[in-house]
């Protein structure tokens, strides 16, 4: 329904441990609640931002989530349709451990770094990981992302890589690039973990 919010920051309170944002737009004060890290991001007081958005309906109550991109703000309605993730949870999880290191612990299958949200036990984490991993895996399908770079990583090491990636905002003609590109210009062997693939071929495309 709204897609995002560009506007006037007005102010940022902090409400019963939440950090929320309110945004003037066209003389309407907004009132979004975003996750905490946004705040290293957010210009002065007065100052123009946009944030991306999700809006939450309920019988009783109507809640903004704002985030500072495409993909956090996706990423956290990927984590609100699991069974047991609510959306203050989901809040937690990108504040806690970030986007990319949130997907990569989707990914990756990675429940310990799951578990350092306060409220994310080791069953929800595997649940988390189980449900989105599938989704990311699909949503790779759909991109078209099906062959292997002459210079990219090994298959089961790609795939991981790739679901990453696209999570993270990138579409599918920019990942072969940078795949293509980080395996002909550095000494990384086909074989090497997802992580230093993943952290190699951000840094190309953040060139």
């Amino acid at each position: 329904m709204i897609g995002y919010l560009k506007g006037i920051v007005a102010s940022v309170q902090k409400i019963n441990n939440r950090v929320v944002l309110t945004l003037e737009v066209n003389q309407i004060g907004y009132d979004v609640q975003i996750v905490p890290r946004l705040l290293q991001e957010l210009p002065s007081a007065n100052e123009s931002v946009q944030i991306f958005t999700h809006l939450q309906v309920r019988e009783d109550q109507w809640t903004l989530f704002g985030f500072g991109s495409v993909a956090e703000r996706d990423l956290f309605r990927q984590l609100v349709s699991v069974s047991g993730i609510g959306a203050q949870l989901a809040m937690a999880l990108l504040d806690t451990l970030g986007l990319q290191d949130l997907v990569q612990a989707i990914v990756a299958g990675n429940i310990r770094a799951l578990t350092r949200t306060p409220g994310v036990g080791n069953k929800t984490a595997e649940r988390i990981a189980l449900e989105l991993k599938a989704k990311l895996a699909e949503w790779r399908q759909d991109a078209g992302l099906t062959t292997l770079p002459s210079a990219g990583p090994v298959l089961s090491v790609q795939e991981d890589v790739e679901m990453t990636l696209l999570a993270l905002g990138y579409n599918n003609s920019e990942i072969n690039r940078a795949l293509q590109a980080v395996g002909q210009s550095t000494t990384l062997a086909k074989n090497a973990d997802a992580e230093e693939w993943i952290r190699q071929a951000i840094a190309w495309l953040s060139q």
